[in-house]
């Protein structure tokens, strides 16, 4: 699925365009958005590519969705 990540202060949030729908990133597996999992606040995991730390934000990029399918 495209996300969208950006940077908000010292936090990140991810914008998903396919339900409308902008949270702030709450967990990170690595402490990185990238090549690991996140979860954002309403609960949401996502497997994040593995990209370099500097990457330049925002930047769209395709995320998996992981978990309950049931509300996509």
């Amino acid at each position: 699925m495209k996300v969208m990540l950006r940077k908000v202060g010292e936090k990140y949030e991810i914008y998903v365009p396919k339900k409308d729908l902008e949270e702030m990133v709450v967990e990170m597996e690595n402490g990185t958005p990238w090549g690991g999992v996140i979860k954002i606040a309403n609960g949401w995991k996502f497997q994040m590519p593995a990209m370099p730390p500097d990457t330049r934000l925002p930047i769209t990029v395709d995320a998996r969705k992981l978990g309950n399918d049931d509300d996509e």
